[in-house]
Order: structure tokens, then sequence, then C-alpha cells
């Protein structure tokens, strides 16, 4: 089993580095195919390769044209079972970082919450590609401060690494009657992932979450603002025939993007498909989760 899922991985990361030469000779064939159905003469740098190409868009039907990414092959099973997700810390918890993953057991449903203990990353994923986990998360902290989060997907990847912000954990909302969580599988809302690399991060985020069901009043929100996640936890109480109450549960955080790797996170060698350099800090003006 563990050398199936060695081969299946290394495949995968085989695909996904041909996949760039791919999307280049899709793009070319795309002008081809713009310039034939406009009446336009053929752009200069292309004419050499437009027999060839030529040919290749004659032989195409509806399917094949369309170009496909291996985000696919990594989220090809996630509509056949429900997500099944291991939470877990870094090394040595402390007591309010013990208090946030217990309430994060909560937010993401079918998790499962794990001590640490002395296990090092490629213990914990043997374990968790033996027992059909789907995602691993494991929090970060920095002085009794939650302030990193991972998000790793079985069994190819890819894998997420996020910055923790303003982390208000249920029991410091000042608000006495927050209730209970609830248990039904929450609707999501996802706002403002409108770039390639929004979209990317939307779906990384989505699949831990099964479906819900039409009336449940469950509602997690991931709003993005300015390359910025605002996590918030709400339930809906419908007040009147055209008024609904939206109630606050917690937790809340915010989380900032800074690392997608290919592979899993006991593979050094994945590739980083995108990173959050040091200079990118300074271009205010630019968003890279929206347009």
């Amino acid at each position: 089993m563990l050398n199936r899922n060695r081969r299946l991985r290394k495949e995968y990361l085989y695909r996904k580095s041909v996949e760039a030469n791919e999307r280049a000779h899709d793009e070319k064939k795309r002008k081809i195919r713009e310039a034939l159905q406009e009446g336009k003469p053929i752009p200069t740098e292309l004419r050499n390769e437009e027999a060839k190409l030529r040919q290749e868009i004659d032989l195409e039907d509806q399917v094949t044209a369309v170009p496909r990414s291996n985000i696919d092959d990594e989220y090809a099973n996630a509509a056949e079972k429900d997500p099944k997700i291991l939470l877990t810390t870094s090394r040595d918890p402390s007591h309010p970082l013990k208090q946030f993953i217990k309430e994060l057991k909560f937010v993401f449903p079918n998790a499962t919450q794990m001590n640490r203990g002395n296990q090092v990353i490629p213990e914990i994923m043997e374990t968790c590609s033996s027992h059909d986990f789907t995602d691993v998360i494991i929090v970060h902290e920095h002085r009794g401060v939650p302030d990193g989060l991972t998000i790793c997907h079985l069994p190819f990847g890819p894998t997420a690494y996020f910055h923790l912000l303003n982390v208000v954990t249920r029991h410091d909302i000042k608000d006495k009657s927050i209730g209970t969580m609830p248990g039904a599988y929450p609707h999501l809302i996802l706002d403002n992932f409108k770039s390639k690399l929004g979209e990317r991060t939307a779906t990384i985020l989505k699949h831990l979450f099964p479906v819900p069901k039409p009336d449940t009043k469950h509602i997690i929100t991931f709003a993005n603002r300015s390359d910025y996640i605002s996590f918030r936890n709400h339930v809906c109480e419908k007040k009147g025939p055209k008024s609904v109450d939206l109630k606050e549960i917690g937790p809340r955080f915010e989380m900032q993007l800074y690392l997608i790797k290919l592979g899993t996170m006991d593979q050094k060698e994945a590739p980083t498909e995108w990173v959050l350099r040091p200079y990118m800090n300074t271009s205010k003006k630019r968003k890279f989760l929206a347009d």
C-alpha cells in the first residue's frame, strides 16, 4: 500500500511538471482557433507551427478541446465520499492551542483530533494514508498564540500554508448567549476569490467540508479582503417572514496564504506552486487572491 501511494505521488508530480508545457501548447491552439473564427491572419510567431496545430484542432471534439488540469486529479474522488480530517498541533502545545484545536474539531465535520506527542510528519502521513484520511490540518503556535495553519490533502497534495492572525476563541467572545456548536454540516460562503490563485485557495478550503442539507442553519464564511481571509462561524435564525438574524458562535480568525506546495508535507522534493516573496508585501495595490 505504501509503495503504491509513493508510486502514485511520483506519477502525479511528473504530470504536474509537464502541465506548464501543455498549457503553453493549448494557448497556441487557442490563438489559432480565434484567428480562424474571426478571419484574421495567423500570428507571426505561430506560422511555422500552423499546419501541425490546425491538424490537432481538426481532430478535437467538445471534450478534448477543453484543457485539463491536474487539479482535477487531486480532487477527482472528492465527490464520492465525505472528507475525513485529522487535526493535530505542533509538539508540546500550550493550553490556548489545545483549546483552539478543540473548537476547530467542531468547525470541521468528520474531524478527528490527535495528540501529537513525539510523532514526526512522515509517521503522521503514513498513519493517515493507512486509515483513509483525506486531509491533515496542523496548527502551530508562537509563545502560546496560534499563528500557523497547514492544510495537506491526501494522497497527492496540495499542501497550503497559512499565517493565523487575530485568533478569538469561543471562550474569548464576550456574548454569554453564544450557545452550543451545531452538529449540522455548514453552508459555505467563499467571497472574493476571483483570480486563479484565489480559485485554487477556495478549492482547497471548500473540500474540507461535506455537502450540507438545503435547510441547514449553520453558515461558515471565508471572506477575502486584501489577501487576508476572514473566517466567521454563524447560525442563522428566522425572526419573521422576511427577516433573518445571524448569530456568531465562534471561533473567529484571519488567515494569510504564504505557500502552496504540490506534494504532501512529508515530501521534501515537492515543487512549489506559489510562494509569497518578501518583496510582494510592498506592492500594496496588488491583490493575489482577487482581481
